[in-house]
């Protein structure tokens, strides 16, 4: 079994993305973007990416083992999980 650490379990991250304004996303809007973003990226993935069988599943095995993903030579985007209070 996995043991999953707590940052895997926030609700909320912080997006960087390259030339645009950090976002914060809900969980399901990161893993939607990052579906998004692999899918135009399938020719050129790392091998312990592209092993995954869908883009649903490298998405989440993304989120799971990284907090980044080069989008092209000295460009990449960065995510990070965060807690919102009141």
């Amino acid at each position: 079994m996995v043991d999953r650490s707590l940052m895997y379990e926030e609700s909320y991250f912080v997006l960087l993305m390259p030339g645009a304004a950090e976002e914060i996303l809900t969980a399901e809007e990161l893993h939607q973007r990052i579906e998004t973003i692999l899918r135009d990226h399938q020719a050129d993935l790392p091998r312990d990416l592209a092993k995954q069988p869908t883009v649903t599943a490298q998405a989440q095995y993304l989120i799971n083992t990284a907090c980044d993903f080069e989008l092209q030579p000295g460009q990449t985007m960065q995510w990070f999980a965060i807690r919102l209070e009141k």
